[in-house]
């Protein structure tokens, strides 16, 4: 068996370092080093293994044909070690220190803090430093351990990735407005009717609607009002001044109670996913750990704002 030294991991944990912050400079600031020590322990390894790893330039590091597949073996290599050590910890069970999170700003609130404080009253170590943002969060440049991210969460081979299920979008109303207005029965019907449209920085996002066939497509409509809260858009069609399109997660309540009704389909169309993502390279430590199992747990095989709707 080839026996390793520290210096050898170190070496590959800089080298990883330095690819993932585009810069020593960028890289010594995350891992408490010097720039030149940083440069140092990349040209040591490159001078161990015989080749470029990385081309320098005054402004980015470049990988050299040779570094990228070398880095992608260095990436599973920490992933695994991630593993043995998350598989020790576990054992002690001992959930504890600060857990950096980033939540969309309304599902976070509605359905992941509750997990999040029931966790912490289970585990009086573990402490949450939670941020809430709509926008996609790098979580290696903003030093977080962990997001819940709507929609697609991209194609990174730095993160981890676990599915909590997919979102299903309804059509709603009031009933007063339906009553006075009418109920939409097939897309063409929208043109003559008040949508409420969700939309962020000059972008209106179309719906997702069933056809005649039941599959969905996208439609761009033509909104009386633009909305970019979903709170503020749901207490607008609450309040009778049109009808909007909401994932069940946020209007559940209102179906249930009969506040809003559905409009062209009850079942909706099945829309994007939600996952929750950490870093690949990070220490999959306890804390980690516990709150993707209990995410995963809440939100799967069944969403629980979907119980007893249509």
């Amino acid at each position: 068996m080839t026996t390793y030294s520290a210096s050898h991991l170190q070496g590959i944990t800089v080298f990883v370092q330095a690819v993932e912050a585009g810069s020593f400079t960028a890289a010594a600031l995350r891992i408490g080093l010097s720039k030149s020590a940083v440069g140092k322990s990349v040209a040591t390894l490159e001078e161990r293994l015989g080749v470029r790893l990385l081309d320098r330039t005054t402004r980015r590091l470049a990988l050299t044909e040779e570094g990228a597949d070398f880095y992608q073996s260095c990436l599973r290599v920490l992933a695994e070690l991630d593993y043995a050590e998350s598989r020790a910890a576990s054992r002690r069970r001992e959930v504890s220190g600060v857990l950096r999170i980033s939540l969309p700003v309304t599902f976070g609130r509605r359905w992941v803090m509750p997990v999040l404080s029931k966790l912490v009253r289970q585990h009086s170590k573990l402490e949450l430093d939670v941020s809430f943002s709509d926008r996609a969060v790098d979580l290696l440049e903003e030093n977080i351990d962990l997001v819940v991210r709507l929609g697609d969460p991209g194609n990174s081979a730095f993160l981890s990735a676990r599915n909590l299920g997919l979102q299903r979008s309804v059509v709603c109303g009031s009933p007063a407005y339906f009553a006075q207005n009418g109920c939409p029965a097939s897309i063409g019907d929208l043109l003559d009717h008040d949508c409420i449209t969700f939309g962020q920085g000059g972008y209106v996002f179309p719906w997702k609607l069933p056809d005649s066939e039941g599959c969905s497509v996208s439609v761009k409509i033509k909104g009386r009002h633009t909305i970019s809260d979903g709170d503020a858009l749901r207490a607008a069609v609450l309040d009778g001044l049109g009808i909007g399109q909401f994932p069940t997660w946020l209007v559940a309540d209102e179906l249930r109670a009969g506040t809003l009704q559905t409009a062209l389909s009850p079942q909706g169309v099945e829309g994007s996913p939600i996952h929750v993502l950490w870093p690949v390279t990070r220490d999959l430590a306890p804390k980690i750990r516990a709150v993707v199992d209990e995410l995963v747990l809440a939100f799967s095989p069944a969403a629980p704002w979907e119980k007893d709707l249509a």
